[in-house]
């Protein structure tokens, strides 16, 4: 009887690592290709490109695969009960961090009734490098990266988004990727703050860095990133100026605006009542999400709704008027915000919210209750968390120290041990 050979492939084009793959493994049996589905590969690789249907006859066609098999999950129990293969075969690019996880799981397996593990040297060419290009550039298309976001509502428990603010901090959550008790996760989005653009330029965060200079930042970003962005929009400006907004970023490729139901000068919610804040009518501000809706082009871009009525004290029941009343004006998610530590008032909205409405998108920013985990988030009916200045605030008491440290001895010896080595940095930057 033939011997029963496993791989498994989460990608959109087929190459010559692929293909070495399936030649090597013909060597020593009958060849069953996995396909991993959407949902298991975008907890640690690239988003697809092409649907899960057409991966799977991409494989079909392959020389040599006697059958294909779907993997729901990136590890390998389920695949081995079923298929119980003498071997599982995959580059030796999984013998190394965060990698090694998938390998130690196929190795425990299958040593429980002496199947083995083959590594094969991982082929990395320059035709390999080409596609992976290819790859990377219609990952970071408009009309590809504008709809992810949506995508990723169906079929992520919450989808994760990251403060970004410079290309930098773009790659870091580009490419941050971890393994913990056997699952996988990554951050699926970014969020481009006004609050951390503005810091970031050494700007006070009340409107004052222009729009031209904040799109010159999602450039910077998009132009070595592909995960879709959130936009914060702040309070939208005028209706005027929305509409301009919503058509340049909707053509630039960002997934959604969220704006704030506040007017006047642009005040950092986390003040509170502490300063003067000004809370939009419900009418005007209906009118400023129609008038975005209108100019929009696509289905894809998002236009969503924040909500300031529990960071003013204005209590519950605005809240949920203010919500059930943007959503009817075309909103297509609800954020709601909260700046005390403990998340039961925001817990409290969603599940008033879902009761009239079981599909509109909810958004929260756990940066003051930040005890709550988004299991529990999830559980509540919330849809997209957002980290919202998280590496700001982690950079600047890291950079501060070693600029004292520095002055305090004189050199930079001192410092030295705690900082990342330059040429770890670089190797996030992508050589074309």
């Amino acid at each position: 009887m033939s011997k029963k050979i496993y791989t498994c492939f989460s990608t959109d084009v087929i190459h010559d690592g692929h293909l070495n793959i399936i030649n090597v493994a013909k060597q020593y049996g009958d060849v069953y290709v996995g396909v991993l589905s959407d949902s298991a590969t975008v907890k640690y690789n690239k988003f697809p490109t092409i649907p899960f249907e057409e991966r799977v006859e991409m494989i079909k066609a392959l020389d040599g695969v006697k059958d294909v098999l779907v993997q729901d999950d990136v590890m390998y129990d389920k695949i081995v009960e079923q298929l119980h293969p003498d071997y599982i075969i995959h580059g030796d690019n999984w013998t190394k961090e965060p990698l090694k996880a998938l390998r130690d799981n196929a190795e425990k397996l299958l040593s429980a009734y002496g199947g083995k593990v083959i590594d094969v040297p991982y082929t990395y060419n320059e035709s390999v490098r080409r596609i992976d290009r290819k790859i990377n550039e219609k990952l970071s298309m408009p009309e590809y990266r504008r709809k992810r976001l949506k995508q990723l509502i169906g079929i992520r428990p919450i989808v994760k988004a990251m403060e970004v603010h410079s290309g930098l901090t773009g790659l870091l959550v580009e490419k941050t990727v971890v393994e913990r008790e056997g699952e996988f996760d990554q951050f699926d989005a970014m969020w481009l703050s006004s609050l951390c653009d503005s810091t970031a330029k050494g700007k006070p965060d009340i409107e004052l860095v222009d729009m031209t200079s904040r799109f010159k930042t999602i450039d910077d970003i998009m132009d070595v990133t592909t995960k879709p962005i959130i936009f914060d929009g702040d309070t939208g400006g005028l209706i005027e100026h929305f509409v301009y907004m919503v058509h340049t970023l909707e053509r630039m490729g960002v997934s959604a605006v969220i704006i704030e139901d506040k007017t006047g000068l642009k005040k950092n919610s986390l003040f509170g009542t502490e300063v003067e804040q000004t809370q939009d009518d419900i009418e005007h501000f209906c009118e400023k999400i129609r008038a975005g809706k209108r100019v929009q082009i696509t289905d894809e871009f998002m236009i969503i709704a924040r909500i300031e009525s529990l960071i003013l004290e204005k209590g519950m029941e605005d809240a949920l008027t203010r919500a059930k009343a943007f959503v009817a004006a075309g909103a297509d998610g609800i954020m709601i915000h909260s700046r005390k530590k403990d998340p039961a008032e925001i817990l409290e909205f969603c599940d008033l919210f879902r009761k009239e409405d079981k599909t509109t998108p909810i958004v929260v920013v756990p940066s003051s209750f930040n005890v709550v985990t988004e299991e529990e988030l999830a559980e509540h009916g919330v849809n997209i968390v957002i980290y919202a200045n998280q590496l700001t605030r982690s950079a600047f008491p890291a950079m501060e120290q070693t600029a004292k440290d520095i002055l305090k001895y004189h050199r930079a010896k001192e410092v030295d041990s705690r900082l990342m080595p330059i040429k770890d940095i670089i190797t996030l930057i992508d050589e074309l």
